[in-house]
């Protein structure tokens, strides 16, 4: 007997905590896989019922059984040189959804990314049905790309749904903003040829909206682009988040040939190194950060009925306070 309760891999994440939020405020039942006693003890604060587990080693069909959905959302995200995000990525995830299989899970929601789809070049207003690369920007882009293909062909005994979030960000940010405020007041940060491109961003409030819509309504076996609606310049993006911390970033700007030159570079090094040394960029950095990547959202409006729920400027007051 299924009680409508939701297990949620990467429960202690960012995304995972606001995941929990979202459901338990609505009433369901969220299962969150965490890895230590210490995580499982912050989602149990936030009113989930902990298992403790790793996705790459543990028993995960037991842990999900009775479980009605699932959430996808455990990730390595390193964006360097290194191939621990490809092999945890693809692996992770191959090893979930043969789990989900197993335990008679009925709706999974697979949270992948925008990096699916880079290779260093701008992606301007890319729908869903944008090919992978042939040769992705780096193991993070290659990873997430597996493990999308993984969890669509599990579609076949289950209904499974993509999502595909742009720079997510918001309350609770433990990733993104912490490293960008880091790197200002280090003195290791500059825009690159200025920051005047377009980036599409996603608040964490409009993922788990979205993630909800897709349980509700999605298709099997589809992919949907989600975002806060039209997009900014990074510069403003960039500022915009500082801000809130009551930091400004530096002036110093740097071309992008020039970058995109150094971080291919440093892909090299640590390759010929194997692994010891690192530059000050990786590839994957560049192509996340450095060029233009707008998502357009037509397929979710139309199939989802997905609208953004928070706004850039309330988002943004919500970090200040």
């Amino acid at each position: 007997m299924r009680d409508g309760s939701i297990f949620v891999t990467g429960a202690n994440g960012y995304v995972g905590r606001n995941l929990i939020r979202h459901f338990t405020a609505r009433g369901r039942p969220v299962i969150g896989l965490v890895r230590s006693e210490g995580a499982a003890k912050l989602i149990c604060s936030l009113g989930a019922t902990p298992v403790i587990g790793d996705m790459l080693t543990a028993d995960l069909a037991s842990r999900m059984a009775g479980a009605e959905s699932l959430i996808h959302a455990a990730a390595n995200l390193d964006h360097g040189s290194g191939s621990g995000a490809l092999t945890e990525n693809r692996d992770g995830t191959k090893r979930v959804m043969a789990a989900a299989r197993e335990a008679g899970v009925l709706s999974v929601v697979h949270v992948s990314s925008d990096s699916v789809l880079q290779d260093g070049n701008p992606l301007r207003g890319v729908t869903e049905t944008m090919p992978y690369p042939a040769r992705p920007a780096g193991a993070y882009s290659a990873g997430k790309a597996e493990a999308e293909r993984i969890a669509l062909t599990a579609s076949d005994t289950m209904r499974v749904m993509v999502l595909r979030p742009r720079m997510v960000w918001g309350r609770d940010d433990g990733t993104a903003l912490p490293r960008l405020a880091e790197m200002v007041k280090t003195g290791r940060f500059a825009w690159i040829s200025g920051g005047s491109y377009l980036s599409s961003t996603t608040h964490i409030v409009n993922l788990c909206h979205a993630i909800d819509l897709a349980l509700e309504r999605g298709r099997t076996g589809q992919v949907y682009h989600i975002n806060d609606g039209p997009a900014r310049s990074f510069r403003e993006t960039v500022t915009g988040l500082l801000a809130t911390q009551g930091l400004t970033a530096p002036e110093k700007s740097v071309p992008r040939g020039m970058m995109r030159v150094t971080a291919h570079i440093g892909d090299r090094l640590h390759r010929l190194s194997n692994g010891r040394l690192n530059g000050p960029l990786s590839f994957q950095e560049y192509a996340t950060s450095a060029v233009e990547i707008t998502l357009d959202i037509t397929k979710a409006q139309r199939e989802l009925g997905y609208l953004p729920v928070i706004s850039w400027e309330i988002g943004l007051a919500e970090l200040r306070s």
